[in-house]
């Protein structure tokens, strides 16, 4: 696969409390493993929250056993290193009152046997673009998009609803979480987005599917996308990463 992974600031914030990890390489037991983070908190630590909760499933991952796991052993694996990461960030904020009320969003993807698994909490999103089409995975773990997934406000509405980034689940914010799993096959998937909403704020679902089905690579696509995000304003941390699932050339980050 090829992929690309980068993160900015963006305009307005002076920290940046996005996190990102890419690797086509073996973690663990999965032959693959990319994740993106939003760190919340603000002042309390958000970049931490982020950062610490990346670093912990990569490290519990990594400790696992490398053999042949089917998809059953792929969300146990994942669900069990969040949890745990998770549980590691409640107590250090609780412990720590500079750090009180900090959590992340997180969403992870691996392949496996021609299929994609996806994990999230929060709002950070995965997309997959098949031809013109593009399609959100992840469901938003927040306050708006609940409303309109019960029909109390239209999707229109949503866009300018002052709560929008009010989420109702994130790593570290409480002693449990609860966990998503998607899993997708791969067969038709040309291109694979995991984005902070950084950039779906900035930048509409439409656009975004014009620039992902460009007969372009990943990394222009990523840089296209970020230019974008920022020249709407750049309100917000972004963070993405572009996959291309069926094509084999040199990855990079930045």
């Amino acid at each position: 696969m090829y992929f690309y992974c980068l993160t900015d600031k963006g305009k307005v914030r002076t920290t940046n409390e996005d996190f990102a990890f890419a690797s086509d390489k073996s973690v663990g037991s999965l032959g693959n493993l990319f994740i993106v983070a939003d760190g919340m908190g603000g002042e309390n630590a958000g970049d931490y929250a982020s950062e610490f909760a990346v670093k912990k499933v990569v490290e519990l991952l990594r400790s696992g056993e490398e053999e042949f796991i089917g998809k059953d052993e792929v969300v146990e694996q994942i669900r069990d290193s969040i949890s745990e990461a998770n549980w590691q960030l409640f107590e250090i904020a609780r412990r720590d009152a500079t750090k009180a009320g900090m959590g992340t969003t997180m969403v992870c993807a691996t392949f496996l046997d021609g299929h994609l698994h996806v994990s999230n909490v929060g709002d950070s999103r995965l997309y997959v673009q098949r031809g013109k089409n593009l399609f959100q995975i992840t469901l938003d773990h927040s306050y708006v998009q609940e409303m309109v997934r019960n029909g109390e406000i239209t999707e229109e509405a949503a866009k300018h609803h002052k709560y929008k980034s009010r989420i109702t689940r994130a790593v570290g914010a409480e002693s449990m979480v609860k966990v998503d799993f998607f899993d997708i096959p791969v067969d038709d998937i040309d291109r694979v987005l995991m984005c902070t909403d950084g950039l779906t704020n900035m930048v509409s679902d439409e656009e975004i599917s014009r620039v992902l089905s460009k007969d372009i690579s990943p990394k222009q696509q990523a840089q296209t996308l970020l230019t974008k995000a920022l020249d709407a304003g750049g309100k917000d941390n972004v963070t993405i990463i572009v996959i291309d699932p069926k094509k084999d050339e040199e990855n990079d980050a930045e």
